[in-house]
């Protein structure tokens, strides 16, 4: 089959960025929160208001990931990627209409956008680790690069941007400032410019969502002998995998490494203001400006952790990629906390927790399929991945839940000071991740 004419297989890889760039706008979340929670506008969302959306987004966008696996194993990648791109779209789109209220925003965002996500997220990482066996780190990191860097250019698009010199050599306010679509208000006008976008861009990269013929391989590449160790030719179903300990390891490390950075992504916009204004002396405006340009930083480091944290594993291998980036994100949480009452602190802590965040996506698809095999990594992932959903409710959660029970007339450290147990927390889930990594090792194959 090696000899046989096939589709140039790096044509996949582009599909599977266009799609994750469209649904990487639930990072972008933050953008939003500042005007949802505007005492003075139209929404007045409550901080735990505004992280619950974005939590029940993640939740939704985890649990359905295990309906599209096996779904996608049924009938093909390529239609659950196509409905993936429509309900995405659909969920924003009916956003921008309806989203007044908390409660049409929990649904139409958080719980149908995530629906949306869920579906389209698993086809991409499916397809690309069979047409790719022998780069199974690299092309995952590839393959998701695009949920990172798109959550940069939706945060900007909506929140815009200061000057970029000789690049963009003008000021741009906004989506969010400039927007009135069918006299929307700001936010909504976003959410159905984005809902009609990600629908078009997720259908259009869909279109190249193919398994390879059965048998295919990369010319030059023998696939390992099945054996005990991590290579990923011992295939493994979901039943038997849900019945090994490497599978409760595994799910355990994923939640814990993945608290911090998702803690961040709700919080970023909310502890940098609060930061530079009470150690740094900013006035709001300005702080507000400073932890937007951190958070757009976040966005790119977490694309870019995706490919160098997936590159990095192939040669050091999984578990000992695995236990250095917890490891190094632990540090960075507790050290957040204090940093980030200067701008560079800010900007360089929030690059470190974006780039080890953005690991997660290549290592644990990766180990997944090296652990329990190839052909069913689109199945078996999508149980890996409810320990994201289970991240994305208690790390947001957390933040809001120790900053939002400070007055609002309360002095600038005493806002401050809020930030430190939820960082803490995370930093330690971080440093548990490591230590569950060191245990990991390949499950034997099953008996005949």
């Amino acid at each position: 089959m090696s000899q046989e004419k096939v589709m140039n297989r790096w044509i996949v890889v582009i599909g599977a960025i266009l799609i994750q760039l469209c649904l990487g706008a639930i990072y972008a979340w933050s953008v939003f929160t500042t005007s949802l929670k505007d005492p003075q506008g139209i929404y007045a969302f409550t901080q735990q208001q505004t992280q619950l959306v974005f939590s029940a987004g993640l939740a939704t966008f985890a649990v359905v990931m295990v309906v599209a696996g096996r779904l996608q194993a049924k009938t093909g990648p390529r239609p659950i990627a196509i409905i993936g791109g429509i309900v995405l779209g659909i969920g924003y789109i009916l956003g921008g209409f309806m989203g007044k209220t908390f409660l049409a925003q929990l649904i139409c965002i958080g719980l149908i956008g995530g629906a949306g996500i869920g579906l389209g997220y698993v086809v991409p990482i499916a397809v690309c680790v069979k047409w790719f066996p022998d780069k199974k780190g690299l092309i995952t990191g590839f393959a998701v690069a695009g949920f990172g860097f798109g959550a940069t250019l939706w945060v900007k698009l909506a929140g815009g941007f200061k000057s970029l010199l000789w690049i963009i050599p003008w000021d741009f306010k906004g989506l969010i400032a400039l927007t009135h679509i069918a006299g929307l208000p700001g936010v909504q006008s976003v959410f159905l410019i984005y809902g009609i976008i990600f629908l078009v861009l997720v259908v259009l990269g869909s279109l190249v969502m193919i398994n390879p013929p059965a048998g295919f391989k990369p010319a030059g590449w023998n696939p390992p002998a099945a054996n005990t160790a991590a290579s990923g030719a011992t295939n493994l179903t979901e039943r038997e995998m849900l019945s090994t300990p490497q599978f409760y390891l595994l799910w355990l490390t994923f939640m814990g490494s993945a608290m911090a950075g998702l803690m961040v992504i709700g919080c970023i916009a909310l502890f940098g203001t609060d930061a530079l204004q009470a150690k740094a002396g900013m006035d709001a405006a300005t702080a507000k400006v400073t932890a937007g340009t951190a958070m757009a930083l976040f966005a790119i480091f977490n694309g870019l952790g995706r490919i160098i944290w997936g590159t990095v594993s192939d040669l050091i291998g999984r578990k000992t990629s695995l236990v250095l980036m917890c490891l190094l994100q632990g540090v960075t949480m507790f050290a957040f906390y204090y940093i980030g009452g200067t701008s560079m602190g800010l900007i360089a802590g929030a690059c470190t927790i974006g780039f080890n965040f953005g690991g997660n996506f290549a290592l644990f698809p990766a180990a997944t399929a090296d652990y329990f095999g190839n052909k069913n990594v689109g199945t078996n992932y999508g149980w890996v991945f409810l320990a994201y959903g289970v991240a994305g409710i208690a790390g947001p959660y957390i933040g809001a839940l120790f900053s939002g029970g400070v007055p609002k007339d309360a002095e600038l450290l005493v806002k401050l000071n809020a930030w430190f147990i939820p960082f803490a927390i995370a930093g330690v889930a971080c440093f548990v991740a490591a230590a569950l990594s060191l245990v990991l090792k390949a499950p034997k194959a099953p008996k005949a």
